[in-house]
């Protein structure tokens, strides 16, 4: 709820800070005394339009800050989250403070908890916060957006919303996965022919993984044929020209096998050398025959193996993948073509699940739909009952239900949901800002504020004047419908109406009056206008003076005093 709003250097308003509690507060005195000046000042302040012409003459700018008491939870502190910006909680602090700054040059700034807004930022802030109802301005119930969640929200259809909203969930993703593969299917039929020309390519070479590694290998030693061939034979001459080793090393062993029973255990280690060589030089001396016999002089091969080697290069620079992952690229091409024979069969299913979504969101849309026209023909009796005390008998609500084209529907279901009223008899009824005057618009609004009262979380409710053109047991209705508001919410009046007044729990008394020292300097001699909070035998003088006008006489005292006693019942009653 509003807390505090201070006033600086606002057309007649030079310096002011008024604080505000729960309940009822109303604010009275003459026409012209500046109490519209005290509902534009908490409206610069929530993002209204910055007009240069609202700064006081002769000062360099105007400035007004709202404090506000933000309860837990409340949609205000979402909003804070989505810019970065602290709760009051989270910053230590005990209030949320709305500032704005309008220079005399028609500049504005906007802060917030004093960290500099967007005014955008301080708007969606103040219609989270507060509702200004009055001839002029009316704000959040003729709002054609809000009458769809205020519908559900008074009518309590939680349910019905979330599962409408669940099953819009569900048809969208199954839309997207059809969409998806249509889309799949699409760029597959357009490239089927180069598919199929690809895997003609690759099932033709048939590339294997490694082979790339192998035929390199290959080339290289076929290329070096001859050098190798020739390697091979210079080392089977050496170890068998200009004599052979192994004979070399049989003959050594016979010698020294002929001693070996004399020489004793010398020769026996020598021997054994020996037998190791001869086997070692036979087994290198194998190995050489076999690799010179192994080797391939013959051109053709070393151009077959360059052929292949070439050939698989020159694909996989073709499609862009390396040559060993050209196997892979062949497998994956079979099934994307596969994929595209079986595609129609997963189009078509897809399609089955999407029609079967569509179905559940507008089975669950229609329970909403009916949950909807039911809570609306209760609000229509609620607030039927509201309009005759209030002087409007002969006006009608009604709440129209109204079905969305298939574009328009949404998680929220497939109606659009408008407030409607007509005020004469054979009218068919409109849109409810075109009702005729602005007081019977105010009084409208609060039928409907009264009506909805927690069906939308704004904690402070501003009336303008709403007893324009009534008076007798209409005042009273409409007084005795505000304290009724103000069990629920905060709500400031400004009203001529003593009936009105004396339901207040609060009470200011708005007049102007001649600068004197207290005010500012450059103000000195100029008219201001002054806000007082009045005690009870000050409320009883006002209400008495609204009774009776200028000459305020014992009569309009007593009636005054009547009227008190009817306010403190009704306030104790609520």
């Amino acid at each position: 709820m509003l807390v505090s709003l201070s006033i600086r250097d606002v057309v007649l308003i030079t310096r002011l800070d008024l604080s505000f509690r729960a309940g009822l507060s109303v604010l009275t005195g003459e026409t012209g005394a500046g109490k519209s000046i005290l509902l534009d000042s908490l409206g610069l302040a929530l993002g209204a339009r910055a007009d240069s012409g609202l700064v006081r003459a002769g000062a360099p700018k105007l400035s007004v800050v709202a404090q506000f008491d933000v309860p837990p939870g409340h949609p205000v502190l979402d909003i804070l989250t989505e810019h970065d910006l602290d709760s009051p909680a989270a910053s230590g602090a005990e209030f949320l403070v709305l500032r704005r700054v309008v220079g005399a040059d028609g500049r504005s700034r906007a802060y917030v908890n004093d960290q500099p807004a967007s005014v955008g930022l301080l708007r969606r802030l103040g219609d989270a916060l507060v509702e200004v109802h009055g001839q002029h301005e009316t704000h959040g119930l003729l709002d054609p957006a809000l009458h769809g969640p205020l519908l559900d929200a008074q009518g309590g259809l939680v349910e019905p919303l979330r599962a409408c909203r669940l099953a819009w969930e569900r048809w969208r993703a199954a839309s997207r996965a059809h969409a998806s593969m249509l889309r799949d299917l699409d760029q597959a039929q357009a490239h089927e022919e180069q598919l199929r020309a690809t895997l003609e390519e690759l099932e033709a070479l048939d590339p294997r993984p490694g082979e790339d590694a192998v035929l390199a290998e290959r080339r290289a030693t076929l290329m070096h044929a001859e050098k190798v061939a020739e390697g091979m034979s210079g080392s089977l001459a050496a170890l068998t020209q200009p004599a052979d080793v192994d004979a070399a090393l049989r003959n050594a062993q016979r010698c020294l096998e002929r001693i070996a029973d004399v020489a004793g255990q010398t020769v026996a280690p020598i021997m054994e050398g020996l037998e190791r060589a001869a086997i070692e030089i036979a087994e290198v001396y194998a190995q050489l025959e076999r690799a010179s016999a192994d080797i391939d002089l013959d051109p053709r091969h070393l151009d077959q193996v360059e052929e292949r080697l070439f050939a698989l290069r020159g694909l996989a620079r073709k499609h862009g993948v390396a040559v060993d992952d050209l196997a892979g690229l062949t497998v994956r091409t079979r099934e994307r073509l596969a994929t595209l024979a079986a595609g129609g069969e997963d189009v078509a299913r897809l399609a089955r699940a999407e029609q079967a979504a569509r179905e559940g969101y507008l089975g669950a849309a229609r329970a909403l739909s009916d949950a909807r026209s039911a809570a609306a023909r209760v609000l229509d009796g609620a607030v039927a009952a509201e309009l005759p005390p209030l002087k409007l008998d002969k006006a009608r609500f009604v709440t129209h239900v109204d079905s969305l084209s298939e574009h328009d529907w949404g998680p929220e279901g497939v109606d659009r949901v408008s407030f409607r009223v007509a005020t004469n008899p054979g009218v068919e009824p409109g849109p409810i800002h075109k009702i005729a005057s602005g007081g019977e618009l105010a009084r409208f609004m609060l039928a409907l504020k009264v009506v909805l009262s927690r069906a939308r979380p704004v904690p402070t409710l501003v009336f303008d004047e709403v007893d324009t053109g009534i008076g007798g047991a209409t005042a009273a209705a409409v007084g005795d419908r505000l304290a009724r508001l103000a069990r629920e919410v905060q709500v400031l009046v400004v009203t001529h109406s003593p009936q009105v007044a004396a339901m207040g729990h609060h009470h200011w008394h708005v007049a102007k009056r001649a600068a004197d020292t207290a005010d500012t300097a450059d103000t000195s001699g100029a008219t201001i206008t002054a806000v007082t909070p009045l005690n009870p035998e000050q409320r009883r003088e006002e209400i008495a003076r609204m009774l009776s006008g200028a000459t305020i006489t014992a009569e309009a005292r007593a009636a005054a005093e009547t009227l008190l006693r009817t306010g403190d019942q009704a306030s104790a009653a609520c």
